[in-house]
This record gives structure tokens, C-alpha cells and sequence, in this order.
């Protein structure tokens, strides 16, 4: 995942918690919130009632201090929903009563403390999706990989921002070009391969395709310095021409091995542990 993708997640106590860099700060999806600290499965409710108790309580400020961004739900569309900085949401989970209250404000502290880090020392955010990783119970292998994808692709929109790319749409049609070219996939239908929805493709690839994506974009970035594309026609060009060098090398690879490179494996359950992940890993890569 790039990092703005990236950006988009963070975990709390194993949950994961919607967010947003916005107008100079980090801004956290309240359902998600409210989820991590009540469970439950009807966030959305408590919140409501949630609301009404504030109001009720003097606090007729919160709704000024409420935004609605859009973010991905768990059926990989992105909807507009309830969100709010740090200081908004201390107000808030103070009126619920959950042991975990004081952790995820101290947790919240900590977030917004590491944001401002990493503008000044990019390698801080590079050492924190590794120990994420970890957490989550990837093998080191891949998490070497994984991270020097993150660069890869980062180098490459850099490229694209300085090329004109300017709209989420025009990231995505680039995106899919050299997908297509790669895996002769484009992203979502590359989800429905491996049964995902709202989580990253790149978090559940095996080796061998985190490699070839690598390519693809790698390449594709030469391309844009070599010919010195502007503009969305000759950057999709390149797209293209990137994406099908890493996919006349997949070619070559299952020519070469007699079986497919693009595995309908994902690694939703990396919780059993890293050990039987690198088994998986090992065994999809076969």
C-alpha cells in the first residue's frame, strides 16, 4: 500500500480505526472509535444516542465540531461518516464509560504526535509500518518486501504529482494501467481474486506478485524520466509500457514454472502467527 493508503488505517489494541490527515491534523472515524472501546455490533446506535446525551448535557457545540470525510467501508466503497480531531474525540469517549478510555486517549496523543515525526523524519514512518506489520504477524522476508514496494510506489507518485496528476481518479486509472499490464487484472478485480473487500491488495500478495508490482511501477517511473512524460495521455502511456514489461516477466516465470504467479491466497488470519504465515507464503510462491 502507498502512503496515502496507508494513511487511511491504524490499529488500537488490535482494531482497526479509520483516519485522515485533514486541514493539518489527524482525523478518526467516531464509529470506529466507539467500536474499539464498547464492541458490540451496533456502533452506530450507541453513537446516536451518543449524541443525544451531549446535546442534552450543554455540549450543542459538538456538531460544528463534527466533519464527515469520506472513507472505505468494509464493502470497499468509500461513504462519508462521522469524524473528528483528537481533541473533539477526548470530549466524546469521556461520557462512555469503558475501561479503555484513558489508553486510547493516550493512544490518540501519540497518533497525532507521530504525524508530525514523520514530516520531519520520513524514515519514522518507514519504521513504524514495519513494527504495524509485525503486530499483525508478517514474516520479516515479506515485510522487507512489502516496505520496499511502499518506496517503490511512493517514488512513483511523487512522479505523477509533479506530472500533473492531480485527482484520486486519474491515481486509479494509472494504477490499474500498469495492474493490467502486470497481472492482466485491474485492482478491484484482483480483490475479488483473493476474496478482499475493503483491506489493501498489496498487504495480502505473496512474494512473487509484491515483486512484479514492484516492476511494473519501477519501471514505469523510469519511463516517465526517460521521455519525460506531462499530462495524463502520455503518463497512462507509460503506465501501459511499464506495466507490460512486469507482465511479459510474470509470463516468463509461469512459463518457466508451469504455474500461475497470481494466487487467490490473502493473509486475513496472520493472527495464528508468523510461522505458519511464511509457511503460507512459501507454499503459495511453489
Amino acid at each position: 500500500m502507498d502512503n496515502e493508503e496507508k494513511s487511511k488505517l491504524a490499529l488500537f489494541e488490535g482494531r482497526e480505526i479509520r483516519k485522515s490527515f485533514h486541514e493539518g491534523e489527524w482525523w478518526f472515524s467516531i464509529i470506529d472509535v466507539i467500536e474499539a472501546l464498547v464492541g458490540g455490533d451496533r456502533p452506530r446506535k450507541y453513537w446516536n444516542d451518543l449524541k443525544k446525551k451531549l446535546f442534552s448535557e450543554g455540549y450543542d457545540q459538538l456538531s460544528e465540531k463534527i466533519g464527515q470525510l469520506k472513507m472505505k467501508s468494509s464493502d470497499g466503497k468509500s461513504y462519508m461518516t462521522d469524524c473528528a480531531n483528537s481533541e473533539t474525540l477526548f470530549r466524546v469517549i469521556q461520557s462512555i464509560p469503558s475501561p479503555k478510555v484513558e489508553p486510547l486517549k493516550r493512544w490518540l496523543a501519540k497518533v497525532g504526535r507521530e504525524r508530525l515525526d514523520e514530516i520531519e523524519n520520513p524514515e519514522l514512518a518507514m519504521g513504524r509500518m514495519q513494527e504495524l506489520y509485525e503486530k499483525k504477524g508478517y514474516p520479516k522476508e515479506w515485510i522487507d518486501k512489502r516496505l520496499r514496494g511502499i518506496a517503490v510506489r511512493q517514488d512513483l507518485t511523487d512522479e505523477w504529482k509533479a506530472r500533473g496528476v492531480a485527482s484520486s481518479v486519474e491515481f486509479a486509472i494509472l494504477t490499474n494501467e500498469i495492474m493490467q499490464g502486470t497481472f492482466d487484472l485491474k485492482v478491484d478485480d484482483y480483490k475479488q481474486v483473493k476474496s478482499l473487500a475493503r483491506e489493501n491488495l498489496r498487504d495480502h500478495m505473496t512474494d512473487i506478485e509484491l515483486i512484479l508490482t514492484m516492476l511494473g511501477e519501477a519501471t514505469t517511473t523510469k519511463l516517465h524520466r526517460d521521455r519525460d512524460s506531462q499530462g495524463i495521455v502520455p503518463l497512462k502511456k507509460d503506465a501501459k509500457d511499464g506495466g507490460a514489461v512486469a507482465g511479459r516477466t510474470r509470463k516468463d516465470i509461469e512459463q518457466q514454472s508451469g504455474k500461475p504467479v497470481i494466487s487467490t491466497e490473502n493473509f486475513k488470519q496472520l493472527k495464528g502467527g508468523a510461522a505458519k504465515t511464511t509457511k503460507r507464503l512459501k507454499k503459495a510462491d511453489e
